[in-house]
C-alpha cells in the first residue's frame, strides 16, 4: 500500500524552544505537502538565546527505531540534522545505504545565538564520522559558511565547496546568512558545473532554525519529484518567507513562520 503523501525522514536533535530540530522539520514538511517520519538524535537544553546542553540518543535505540519505522514505512527522501555522538554515525550510514533515496543534511556543529558565540555542538571525533562516513551518501549538503570551513578545512568558500564534493557530497550548497554583506548569498556547488549564485535580500533580525528549515524543505521538494535545481530554488523561495513571516516567542532569536501551506 502506498503512502497518501511524500514522506520525508527526518532525524534531527529535539529544541524544546520549538525554533530548531525535529519541530522545524515537522512544521515545513507539513507546509511543503509531505509527511515527516521522525527520529530524534539528540535530546538539547537549548531556548532561542543559547544551546546549554545535548545529550545523545543511544544508537541501540536509534537502530531499533529505524529498524520498526523503515519496516512499516517506505521514505521518499530523507533529512538529516543534529546528531548526538559518532556512535550513531554507523548505525545511520548502513541504513541510508540501503534506502537508496535523496539525503539531504544540514551538518549542525555549532550553535547560533550571541550569549554562546556559536559553541561547538560536535566532538572531532563525530566530526570525522560525518565526513568519513556520511558525506559520501549525501545528496544535498547544506553548512553556513563556518559549517563548511570547518568541514572542509579551508577558509576560501570556493575551496570548500571543491572539497566537500571531492569528500563525496553529490551537491554542496554554502549558504551565507552569516556571512556579511548587504545580501544574502547561498553558492551552490555541483561536479563538473559552475557555480550557481542565488542572492536574498538580507532581513534585519536575527532567527533560529533558518538552517533546519531549509535542509528539510529541500528533502520535501526532492520528495516530491522535482529535479534537484527546482527543489533548490522553490526550497530557499520559502525559506526567505518563513523568514520574513517569523515570530518572537522568546527572548532570544525569532522563529520562522513554517506554518502556511505553500500553493502547489
Amino acid at each position: 500500500m502506498s503512502a497518501d503523501y511524500p514522506l520525508v525522514l527526518c532525524l534531527s536533535g529535539h529544541d524544546p524552544s520549538g525554533g530548531a530540530g525535529i519541530q522545524a522539520d515537522i512544521e515545513t514538511c507539513s507546509a511543503l505537502g509531505t509527511h515527516a517520519l521522525t527520529i530524534i538524535t539528540a535530546h538539547t537544553v537549548q531556548d532561542t538565546r543559547q544551546v546549554m546542553r545535548v545529550s545523545a540518543v543511544a544508537p541501540i535505540l536509534l537502530a531499533a527505531q529505524l529498524d520498526a519505522l523503515l519496516d512499516d514505512c517506505k521514505p521518499d527522501a530523507i533529512k538529516l540534522g543534529l546528531l548526538g555522538d559518532a556512535e550513531q554515525v554507523p548505525v545511520l550510514a548502513e541504513r541510508l545505504a540501503a534506502l537508496r533515496v535523496a539525503v539531504v543534511m544540514d551538518p549542525v556543529l555549532r550553535a547560533g545565538g550571541a550569549n554562546n558565540g556559536g559553541a561547538n555542538l560536535v566532538s572531532s571525533r563525530l566530526q570525522a564520522a560525518i565526513v568519513e562516513l556520511l558525506l559520501p551518501r549525501v545528496d544535498v549538503l547544506t553548512p553556513n559558511g563556518a559549517e563548511a570551513r570547518r568541514l572542509a578545512g579551508q577558509q576560501d568558500l570556493q575551496a570548500c565547496g571543491a572539497t566537500l564534493l571531492r569528500s563525496g557530497a553529490k551537491n554542496v550548497l554554502i549558504t551565507g546568512g552569516d556571512e556579511p554583506g548587504d545580501e544574502v548569498i547561498n553558492l551552490w556547488y555541483r561536479p563538473d558545473a559552475e557555480v550557481r549564485r542565488y542572492a536574498w535580500p538580507r532581513l534585519p533580525e536575527v532567527f533560529h532554525g533558518a538552517g533546519c528549515t531549509l535542509a528539510a524543505a529541500i528533502a520535501s521538494f526532492l520528495a516530491r519529484g522535482l529535479s534537484m535545481a527546482d527543489a533548490l530554488e522553490r526550497a530557499q523561495r520559502y525559506t526567505q518567507g518563513t523568514l520574513e513571516r517569523a515570530h518572537t516567542v522568546g527572548r532570544g532569536r525569532r522563529i520562522p513562520g513554517r506554518s502556511r501551506r505553500e500553493e502547489s
